[in-house]
């Protein structure tokens, strides 16, 4: 387990399938580390041998297993491209503290890592780098589901459905798991949804998506802000909708003919994922929360417009993260019309930046619904 020191990490940007069967379990992490008041890799680090022999994913978390007391909710939080785990970790803490839940709620961060050779495209400085053992992808393919390299491969997907699975026996007390992305995070969430592995028994399995920079779409159409006065996709997002402005429309495939294809859409899905069917009965029936930065919604400092996608599929769905969230959301309502209404937060005040957008109040009722 690596021992380097984790840099300023309030200063870093946030930048944009069947039930687990049993694995073996992670040793305690060392006793004399708090692990509840920011990440630390010497003591808080845990490292999960995955199935299929597909190698190990370290997790932080913010208690040891079997310390008391006891938590009933776990907050896993899903970092975003530059894989800033620590980062993404501070944050859940940061939220659980705001809604004065300590104790009661555990916290937890992947890392997944990416080889060496690539890393330097996706890392953030003092992160903990791979370790022997560790399974490993490349960049981009984790936040779309994609498998791990190597002579064992095990999908995005597949590890996060051991890692509840995990926790769950770890920590036996746990009533929900909340898996709350952001960003890349979120796309990674977001997918995972529709094609995650049934919840451990007597666990309630959420999702909160926030911030993506694209989603996945069921079916072909894609929303197209319109109005009296003001047609251009650039209007205030939150103003459209309330507006009524949003309409579902196929686009002009010869123009953008990849636009409804994985990651983007539905059109051919890799065929171990399975049954369309199923997977869009799953996700409108999930329990999902839906978040955005308000300020998110443009290239201004601090919403990473340099790592946003910016190709005809990503555009087909809105010019920046807050437009493409409420799109979704009018998407939706329209077509996919859930079990359950799942409004999207557009969390005041906030940029692209996860420190933000989860520790806000307004936040607090999707990360935690029914807390007092």
């Amino acid at each position: 387990m690596a021992r380097a020191r984790l840099g300023a990490l309030g200063l870093l940007a946030a930048l944009a399938a069947q039930a687990a069967p049993e694995v073996p379990r992670t040793p305690a992490a060392n006793p004399g580390i708090a692990c509840d008041r920011q990440a630390q890799p010497t003591g808080c680090l845990l490292r999960l041998a995955l199935p299929q022999d597909a190698g190990q994913l370290a997790y932080y978390v913010s208690q040891r297993p079997g310390a008391a007391p006891a938590p009933d909710t776990a907050l896993l939080v899903m970092h975003g491209y530059p894989r800033d785990a620590a980062h993404s970790f501070n944050a859940g803490l940061a939220a659980v503290q705001g809604a004065g839940l300590q104790g009661r709620v555990l916290v937890v961060a992947p890392l997944f890592q990416v080889d060496p050779a690539q890393a330097q495209r996706c890392r953030t400085p003092g992160e903990t780098p791979a370790q022997a053992g560790d399974a490993l992808w490349r960049c981009g393919t984790w936040l779309a589901g994609a498998a791990s390299e190597g002579p064992h491969p095990i999908t995005a997907f597949a590890a996060l459905d051991a890692l509840v699975a995990e926790l769950a026996r770890q920590w036996p007390g746990l009533r929900t798991v909340t898996l709350a992305g952001f960003s890349a995070g979120a796309q990674l969430l977001q997918h995972h949804v529709a094609f995650a592995a049934a919840a451990p028994l007597g666990v309630r399995l959420r999702h909160v998506i926030a911030a993506p920079g694209t989603w996945l779409y069921f079916d072909p159409v894609r929303p197209r802000l319109t109005g009296a006065g003001d047609p251009s996709p650039c209007s205030p997002a939150a103003e459209a909708a309330a507006a009524g402005r949003w309409v579902m429309q196929a686009p002009d495939a010869a123009a953008c003919p990849r636009y409804d294809q994985w990651k983007y859409g539905v059109a051919h899905l890799p065929a171990h994922l399975g049954d369309l069917a199923s997977a869009r009965a799953r996700y409108r029936a999930a329990d999902l929360a839906y978040l955005a930065g308000g300020l998110d919604d443009g290239p201004g400092p601090g919403n990473a417009d340099k790592v946003l996608d910016h190709g005809c599929a990503a555009q087909l769905q809105g010019p920046y993260r807050l437009q493409r969230a409420q799109g979704y959301a009018a998407y939706e309502q329209q077509v996919l019309q859930p079990l359950q209404p799942r409004p999207l937060q557009v969390v005041p005040g906030c940029r692209h930046d996860v420190a933000c957008v989860l520790s806000a109040a307004a936040t607090r009722p999707s990360l935690f619904p029914g807390a007092r």
